[in-house]
């Protein structure tokens, strides 16, 4: 059974790290995000969101309607051609046409129309010209005869044009797509997606009822660099060079122990618009409880929810602003403030409870 969802919420997730990296920067060198001015650490929400889905992934692996779009080695096409043809909606097919070598150069350095892209041949070598399943021929042709592209690449873009046979959803079988789509997969319906693809049928856009923002530490972290060593090579030829010695050198980034505080919105009124239920909610905040207890690895140490305290409001548009029921969460220090805080018994969660509004409710789930 489907409960619909009633009311607002605002909520505020406390979790620490010990010894490792909650969210290294692949900008940075993998170092742990932070704010460069303050000094204090940061986790983005999609690295959040990456743990519930894992969690959903792993609890709800069977069961219809559970499904994660936005999952490691996904091919999301494939995922919008299901619900059409699920739906009952009949969709074009995609047209592909392998790239001479000679003329890969030539493409590289064009902007395709819509409806054309270039992908990698399934052998890794080459690559191949694709006409997605609901390209417009009318709007590629105008785009070769307006942009003059060189003739091998015009060529091709018409011999691909020929054997294609693609088809426009309306708006109304988007709507369907997107439909089915909020059924079929968890994250669609609780965070959203942007369902425009070249290769595939459009299933629209979807605002998610739930939102977080970035995490950001209580306190400035300290960044560490960690060389380690592998007794092994990955070659017969470094392990000569080494005269059998057989050492890897390598990096590791960790903080030493950080508390981060993220807050989080449940919008009743676009839990509505894509069926986000009363038991999808409590399964969230089941996520949210325990998704580091399988999220385990050496590089993320130590890491454990501390906190969750939800608001709950009497209606849906809500009873109180946000900013404000956050400001009753404080996450003080215990100990000596001008010592480095070194686990959560340094710590301690403050909630002023006399100051929750009228028409809120206060529910401390950890």
């Amino acid at each position: 059974m489907n409960t619909p969802l009633k009311n607002r919420y605002d909520f505020v997730l406390i979790f620490d790290v010990q010894d490792g990296n909650p969210n290294g920067d692949p900008d940075a060198g993998n170092l742990p995000r932070m704010d460069p001015e303050t000094g204090r650490g940061l986790v983005t929400d999609v690295c959040l969101k990456r743990k519930v889905r894992n969690f959903v992934q792993l609890t709800k692996a069977d069961d219809p309607g559970y499904n994660i779009y936005i999952k490691e080695k996904a091919i999301l096409g494939d995922a919008h051609f299901k619900a059409f043809k699920d739906s009952n909606i009949p969709t074009g097919e995609i047209s592909k046409k392998e790239i001479p070598a000679g003329s890969q150069e030539l493409f590289s350095d064009l902007a395709l129309p819509e409806g054309l892209s270039i992908e990698r041949n399934e052998n890794g070598e080459g690559h191949l010209l694709v006409v997605s399943a609901d390209a417009d021929k009318n709007d590629i042709t105008r785009w070769i005869k307006d942009e003059n592209p060189p003739k091998e690449v015009a060529t091709l873009i018409k011999a691909a044009l020929k054997d294609a046979k693609p088809r426009k959803p309306t708006a109304a079988e988007t709507e369907k797509g997107r439909t089915k789509m909020c059924e079929d997969y968890y994250d669609i319906r609780t965070f959203g997606a942007v369902m425009a693809l070249k290769s595939a049928p459009s299933c629209g856009q979807v605002r998610g009822p739930v939102q977080m923002t970035f995490a950001r530490s209580v306190e400035p972290i300290v960044a560490l660099e960690h060389s380690i060593t592998r007794m092994a090579v990955a070659t017969r030829a470094e392990a000569d060079k080494q005269s059998g010695d057989n050492r890897t050198m390598g990096r590791k980034h960790t903080i030493p122990y950080g508390v981060y505080i993220a807050h989080g919105f449940v919008s009743a009124h676009l839990a509505n618009q894509t069926k986000f239920s009363e038991e999808d909610l409590k399964l969230f905040w089941n996520a949210l409880i325990s998704m580091f207890e399988h999220d385990r690895s050496a590089a993320r140490g130590l890491m454990a929810t501390r906190g969750l305290i939800v608001f709950k409001h009497d209606t849906a548009l809500g009873n109180a602003l946000a900013h404000k029921l956050f400001e009753l969460v404080q996450v003080k220090r215990k100990t000596d403030s001008s010592l480095p805080a070194r686990e959560f018994g340094d710590y301690e969660i403050v909630i002023d409870r006399a100051h929750v509004p009228n028409g809120v409710t206060l529910d401390v789930k950890v």
